[in-house]
């Protein structure tokens, strides 16, 4: 059984999709893109972007009653793979130092509505 995790503390769905799914112990969210929801907008460069990515990331997990250390996987698409290391940076700050989830990060064509960034995460319950 499935159910859908949703939250005003992240941006609402722009298309056909949930922020999360909840299913057989698991938390799997959309790609979230670093929209503020309090303002629909993006903040300027690649570190607060991730940081407003994650944060979003983070809002939803908290709604399913998890967290950022219940993440077992990630999947990081960058617009320009030259910002990886300014997005690491921004990136680890999240995550507990020796428990980090495995991850995946590629360079991509285009975001949605042109973000630098866009995250999204597995996590266990």
């Amino acid at each position: 059984m499935k159910s859908i995790v949703s939250t005003a503390k992240a941006p609402a769905a722009i298309g056909p999709y949930s922020q999360a799914v909840q299913a057989g112990g698991l938390v799997i969210t959309s790609g979230q893109l670093p929209i503020d929801p309090a303002t629909g907008a993006f903040p300027e460069g690649i570190q607060a972007q991730t940081r407003q990515s994650l944060t979003n990331v983070k809002a939803i997990l908290e709604e399913a009653g998890a967290g950022m250390d219940s993440v077992i996987k990630t999947t990081v698409f960058l617009k320009d793979m030259n910002d990886f290391g300014a997005m690491n940076e921004v990136y680890a700050s999240f995550f507990t130092e020796g428990s980090f989830p495995a991850r995946s990060a590629v360079e991509v064509a285009r975001l949605p509505k042109d973000a630098l960034v866009e995250i999204e995460v597995i996590a266990a319950l």
